[in-house]
């Protein structure tokens, strides 16, 4: 080997950043906004964990931030808060969960969000061990909505024995994991849903059952402590005369108005709006009601990841039982 071949300078080869598949958007509209495209893989920040997602929940919130922005605003982003995985990689300070552990939970509503792809980051303690007794995608379907239930029923309005709860949609995402956590309880649920949909929510526990569609729910129910309302609109102003007095609605379709507040006032009664949040606490309960077989989700459908908009054709139509979850791996 010559003198010029021996101590001729070598380029260094830098390793390709690491990528993943998501489903992003770059603009507002229908399901047919949402593209697979490939995108960095997030490394954790302190506090926080980097999850390889195996499933994820799509909720009425999704469809509503892909068509409206809302409080993401415009595109591009990745919807998601959701999320079923393992642990891969663990930022500065995190000590309850180490590479490998499985995990779920909700990414912090709203900002949070993300995912709908292969790996997604977020604080550690939005998250709980998932709990053996269930596979990925059922745990992927339960943290937003149950975790809304949770905070509904029990965190502001402190549910009790005996109480008379009215849960409205009680067929939906939210719904029928209210039912649930409401009889885990002991509460008494009274549920809205039609009619095709009773022998469903009644398997859930609940104790009575009305058909929206062919009865007045605001004129066949009286003396309930708490309402849960998961509609909106005048669903909230009907179901205050459903509550005995100084019983306490919660809607989880906050307007920012003090409307609903001063009419419940006048009739001597409580409402209250509330956003769900992520809570390490919260997930934990919920865990511990899946291990003991208290709380399960009812799957809709599933779908591939790559596959994002189809379950979103399904969610827009608002006629389905249950949850739909992506399955990333």
């Amino acid at each position: 080997m010559s003198t010029s071949e021996s101590t001729a300078p070598t380029t260094p080869v830098t390793p390709a950043a690491p990528t993943m598949r998501a489903i992003s958007q770059d603009t507002l509209g229908g399901p047919e906004v949402l593209k697979e495209v490939e995108r960095g893989r997030p490394a954790p920040e302190p506090s926080e964990i980097l999850v390889r997602v195996h499933a994820a929940g799509v909720n009425p919130t999704d469809w509503k931030h892909r068509a409206h922005g809302i409080f993401l605003g415009e595109p591009p982003f990745v919807l998601g808060w959701d999320v079923s995985g393992v642990v891969e990689e663990t930022g500065l300070g995190v000590t309850l969960f180490k590479p490998g552990d499985e995990v779920f939970g909700m990414l912090p509503y709203p900002h949070g969000v993300g995912s709908h792809a292969e790996f997604v980051t977020a604080p550690a303690r939005a998250f709980a061990h998932k709990p053996s007794e269930v596979d990925h995608v059922q745990a992927g379907a339960i943290p937003l909505a149950a975790l809304t239930a949770w905070q509904a029923l029990v965190d502001t309005a402190q549910v009790q024995p005996g109480q008379r709860v009215l849960i409205h949609a009680a067929a939906g995402g939210v719904g029928h994991l209210a039912v649930q956590i409401a009889k885990a309880r002991g509460a008494y649920v009274i549920a809205t849903a039609s009619a095709a949909k009773h022998d469903f929510v009644r398997g859930l526990g609940a104790d009575e059952l009305i058909d929206y569609r062919t009865t007045d729910f605001s004129e066949a129910v009286r003396d309930v402590d708490v309402v849960l309302d998961t509609i909106g609109d005048d669903y909230r102003t009907r179901s205050l005369p459903t509550l005995r007095p100084g019983g306490l609605l919660v809607s989880i379709l906050p307007t920012g108005t003090t409307e609903l507040a001063e009419e419940a006032e006048r009739v001597g009664v409580r409402a209250v709006e509330m956003l769900v949040e992520a809570d390490h606490a919260g997930m934990n309960a919920i865990a511990d009601l899946i291990a003991t077989g208290r709380l399960r989700a009812t799957i809709a459908d599933t779908f591939p990841l790559a596959e994002a908009a189809k379950a979103h054709e399904l969610g827009d139509t608002g006629r389905t039982t249950g949850k739909l979850v992506l399955v990333v791996r």
